[in-house]
């Protein structure tokens, strides 16, 4: 399933943040979006994902295919590892865990609750969740928050293998993660202020 992005605006609190944006995202590729903190990444991913309307623009290619993973990392606490990976497998009818439990060293914590694992261990668990969607389309916001350098690399590994299976994949970070990906820096499409012309003369 092949994502495309045409003439997309979208904004912030009704504020334009990016406009004018085109993107394609093929099964097997890796798309990591760059930019300054505050120029709209989140709000990017979260419009591309379904979360928010567009001001403008279209996305094609995401209805029921992209597994969005955002600053939260989606547990509930009171239910152990096992518990939070089965309950998503059953929304999304998968069916074992066992590859997202090895994909993330995450076999000793598995009967342990999510609200007693660490901030890193919540982070592994929260993108472990990725691999028990069955959705060919990731959408990641800063996925290596949180997590050391041998959890970036378990990442960058569950990451590469999805693409190898025909998955495709939409980052935005700041670190290099060792993948073939292309980058998008979002810089130049950031949306224009009006004109103090355009303004009726009324007080700002």
């Amino acid at each position: 399933m092949t994502l495309t992005v045409s003439d997309l605006t979208i904004a912030r609190g009704g504020v334009p943040v990016l406009e004018g944006l085109n993107l394609t995202l093929a099964p097997g590729q890796a798309l990591v979006i760059r930019g300054p903190n505050g120029i709209g990444k989140t709000t990017l991913l979260r419009t591309i994902a379904g979360l928010q309307p567009a001001v403008s623009g279209t996305v094609q290619g995401g209805e029921e295919t992209i597994a969005y993973a955002g600053h939260s990392d989606g547990l509930k606490p009171t239910l152990t590892v096992t518990e939070n990976l089965t309950f998503w497998a059953s929304v999304f009818g998968m069916g074992s865990i066992q590859p997202a439990l090895d994909a993330f060293d995450l076999n000793e914590l598995a009967a342990r609750h999510a609200g007693n694992l660490s901030a890193g261990q919540k982070r592994r668990l929260g993108l472990a969740r990725l691999l028990v969607t069955g959705r060919p389309i990731w959408v990641l916001d800063e996925p290596t928050v949180s997590l050391d350098t041998r959890a970036v690399q378990m990442f960058a590994d569950a990451v590469r293998a999805h693409l190898g299976q025909g998955g495709s994949a939409m980052i935005a970070t700041h670190i290099d993660l060792g993948l073939e990906a292309q980058v998008l820096d979002v810089g130049p499409f950031r949306a224009k202020l009006p004109a103090l012309d355009d303004f009726d003369g009324g007080f700002l």
